[in-house]
């Protein structure tokens, strides 16, 4: 398909931030402007000519990033990355500095050679969808951010937290799905949990569905908490919740739009806040893993997420069974190829790297 066929204008993105990636058809990077509520479509044009097949390992991603951008290893904000389903290549969204001077970098890394560089923001082939749903800057509504700000203690365990504005949560994650975009996060309306539907290429329409789902360490139905982590499953959505339900939509409900309820299958732990879903096949049978901000890497069978029947009471039962692997510090993750998981990895000291996990062995 030509750039023409895509919709795509070659200009300045004017994007304010840059969080989820999720790559879609040709060489089409789907970016969250979380600041402005808008999903970018960016033509990353990727030189490779041929994909690349061997493990990627980079140590101290941190400071890698940081030398190619010319600043402080704390003026590096990671936000998410994705794999060019073509070349292999991976592609690293990166807030430069903080607050109002932070500035959105996409940052790709040729998985041939280890060597950076990246798409020029102000200056590539992309159309734009704004959110019509989005909460205003002002908006009085806050979400929770685990893993991050000032730590507390709270039975018998240190939680660290941040209160930020409902706006910068109107998009958590993202991923192309049968033509369209699915979009979640938090909105203006009531049910503030909503997953938006976006055809691609972008032509004005989206639709909505406001989010229900029953929090089991919570005892409660709830409809503000957006979701944090999710991927395509059997016929819909499996997503990923703060402190932390894991939960089924399935896509005939999201696409009629409206207030849509879903299938609670699991409960993985209080004061925890997932970070990373990938989907992965071994021995024949897909499996699903789940990183956190305060529990190792789990992994699920699908198909005792598809058998699952839904979770509908307090505390009690954790729902499927899942395995808790020996691999600590995983934080992002994406399929790399058939046989790799690549996760970022802090050691004990915090420094992060890029690993290659290897499916068989997890």
């Amino acid at each position: 398909m030509a750039i023409a066929d895509h919709g795509l204008q070659t200009g300045d993105t004017g994007m304010a931030s840059i969080g989820a990636l999720a790559f879609g058809p040709d060489d089409v990077l789907f970016a969250a402007d979380y600041q402005g509520a808008r999903v970018v479509a960016l033509d990353v044009a990727d030189p490779s000519t041929a994909a690349a097949t061997d493990p990627l390992d980079l140590t101290d991603l941190d400071g890698a990033l940081a030398a190619y951008l010319g600043c402080e290893r704390a003026d590096v904000a990671l936000r998410d990355l994705a794999v060019h389903p073509r070349t292999g290549n991976v592609y690293l969204s990166v807030m430069r500095g903080s607050g109002t001077a932070g500035q959105p970098v996409l940052v790709r890394l040729d998985r041939a050679d280890g060597s950076l560089s990246d798409v020029p923001l102000d200056a590539v082939a992309h159309a734009t969808a704004e959110l019509a749903d989005a909460p205003a800057v002002d908006d009085e509504l806050k979400d929770v951010w685990l893993g991050e700000g000032e730590g507390r203690e709270y039975n018998g365990r240190v939680i660290r937290a941040t209160r930020v504005p409902a706006r910068l949560s109107a998009i958590t994650d993202l991923a192309y799905v049968d033509g369209a975009v699915l979009v979640a996060g938090l909105s203006d309306e009531e049910f503030a949990s909503t997953l938006r539907r976006i055809p691609y290429p972008f032509d004005g329409r989206q639709a909505a569905s406001g989010l229900e789902i029953f929090h089991v360490s919570h005892g409660a139905w709830e409809t503000a908490a957006p979701i944090r982590r999710f991927v395509p499953h059997s016929g819909g959505i499996l997503a990923s919740y703060t402190c932390t339900p894991l939960v089924h939509f399935p896509m005939a409900d999201l696409a009629a739009g409206g207030r849509v309820t879903g299938r609670t299958v699991a409960e993985l732990g209080w004061g925890n806040q997932p970070l990373g879903m990938v989907a992965f096949e071994q021995d024949g049978a897909e499996q699903l893993l789940v990183s956190h901000t305060a529990y190792p890497l789990m992994k699920i069978a699908c198909a005792d997420i598809d058998r699952q029947e839904a979770l509908t009471e307090p505390k009690e039962p954790l729902g499927v069974p899942r395995t808790e692997e020996d691999v600590l510090g995983v934080s992002l993750m994406a399929a790399l190829d058939d046989q790799h998981v690549l996760v970022v990895q802090a050691d004990d000291a915090g420094v992060r790297s890029l690993r290659s996990l290897k499916t068989a062995s997890l």
